[in-house]
């Protein structure tokens, strides 16, 4: 049965400690056996007698272990073929599963494949009637909520239309009304936000909302990083069929975007990725900039950061001649090439001082990332003593971090800043 569940974020996480599990995964494993050769018809098999099948093996879960409260909504996520569908269809009942256990205490309702059991040769209402009906509902219980139903997928001028004439949209629309109506104690939902325009998807955060506020136990598969945030309480990350990590949304959705972009580099080489720099200017023969790299907070070189994590540009400069006091700068820019942000060491700390021939240094600069996520290409140079414009080498887009994160504002920046609205 869904109970109100405590609206502040200190009294949910005491409501959901306290209640009872009523899914429990322990030691889940799921082999898929894949041919490797088809024999499709009889004549292939008469000229083939004594072909064997082979299979090769996908193991697509392995001792996958995790429990979920009452009341709790709880993400998975992962990359393509990471496993993630095939457990919620194991849970569903949908796939027996090789080994380990699957216990759910009350209803179970699975949106996993909106729309399943439609029939297209019948008009919309024939269809919500009869797939009400499908997912547990009673015929008099499907007949009550066919108003609500027809309402929230803004099809009533539709209804004798057969759905045969729908567009996908319209489809969508009127599978996750029905699907939403349903008692169910735990919903599985597996991507049903991906599709749809939207202000349809705008009706289903806002149901989703209200699942949730009123204690539904749902497990919910996606990609959406920012849909896992603003929704569950906690998320579980599989990768090629094992847990990776279980734990609060913010960590769990950084760790899927290191995974997907690859947060550290392979080797120096990598780091610098020297070759991929476009133009080169200034007389490099008196000192010139030999690499480059990004580095996170703990200086560990990066290729892609977290918003919100402390970055570090670095810039080994090695000097063929004797130069006072030259002048250090980056400047980065975004995917659509527009300057984001300049530093110099004439404006941060003035004369930087006398270096020798055959001298290196690395020059650093640090700040905290709020840079919109996007790729960043960095541009470092030195020049003579003064504002910066005799160049001694300068290197055009010579290495590229990528910035990933939730929060997609449409700016080039996120700054922190505090919102209040106040009334007079």
């Amino acid at each position: 049965m869904a109970v109100a569940i405590a609206r502040t974020a200190k009294e949910r996480a005491e409501t959901l400690a306290a209640a009872p599990t009523v899914v429990s995964v322990q030691g889940v494993s799921k082999t898929f056996r894949l041919p490797r050769n088809y024999i499709l018809t009889l004549k292939e098999r008469v000229l083939h007698p004594f072909t064997r099948q082979e299979y090769d093996l996908l193991h697509a879960l392995n001792d996958v272990s995790f429990e979920v409260p009452r009341g709790e909504f709880i993400g998975i996520v992962g990359r393509n073929g990471s496993g993630k569908s095939t457990l919620l269809k194991c849970m569903a009942g949908i796939y027996d599963i090789d080994q380990g256990d699957i216990q759910v205490s009350g209803r179970l309702s699975p949106f996993i494949e909106l729309g399943v059991g439609f029939n297209p040769d019948l008009t919309a209402r024939d269809n919500v009637l009869i797939n009400a009906i499908m997912l547990g509902l009673t015929r008099k219980q499907a007949a009550e909520r066919f108003d609500d139903i027809v309402r929230f997928a803004e099809l009533e001028d539709f209804l004798d239309l057969k759905l045969k004439n729908y567009s996908s949209g319209m489809h969508v629309r009127l599978a996750f009304s029905t699907a939403v109506q349903v008692d169910a104690d735990v919903l599985l939902v597996d991507e049903v936000l991906a599709v749809g325009d939207a202000s349809f998807q705008q009706k289903c955060f806002e149901q989703f909302q209200n699942m949730k506020d009123t204690g539904r136990t749902i497990v919910f598969v996606t990609h959406d990083m920012s849909s896992v945030e603003r929704f569950c309480d906690r998320a579980i990350l599989i990768e090629q069929g094992n847990v990776v990590a279980i734990g609060e949304p913010s960590t769990v959705t950084r760790k899927y975007n290191e995974l997907n972009f690859g947060r550290t580099a392979a080797s120096a080489d990598a780091a610098q990725d020297m070759d991929s720099g476009g133009e080169r200017w200034g007389d490099h023969r008196v000192a010139e900039i030999r690499a480059a790299w990004f580095e996170d907070g703990q200086g560990e070189r990066v290729v892609t950061l977290g918003h919100g994590e402390t970055a570090r540009v670095c810039v080994e400069v090695y000097f063929h001649e004797e130069v006072g006091d030259p002048t250090f700068g980056i400047m980065l820019r975004n995917d659509a090439h527009h300057t984001i942000f300049v530093a110099g060491s004439q404006w941060e700390m003035g004369p930087t001082g006398r270096f020798a021939a055959g001298e290196t240094v690395v020059v650093s600069v640090q700040f905290q990332n709020w840079l919109a996520p996007s790729r960043y290409t960095l541009t470092p140079s030195i020049a003579r003593a003064g504002v910066g414009a005799d160049t001694l080498d300068m290197r055009e887009d010579l290495v590229s971090l990528v910035v990933h994160g939730t929060r997609s504002t449409g700016g080039v920046a996120d700054l922190p800043h505090d919102f209040d609205v106040e009334r007079l």
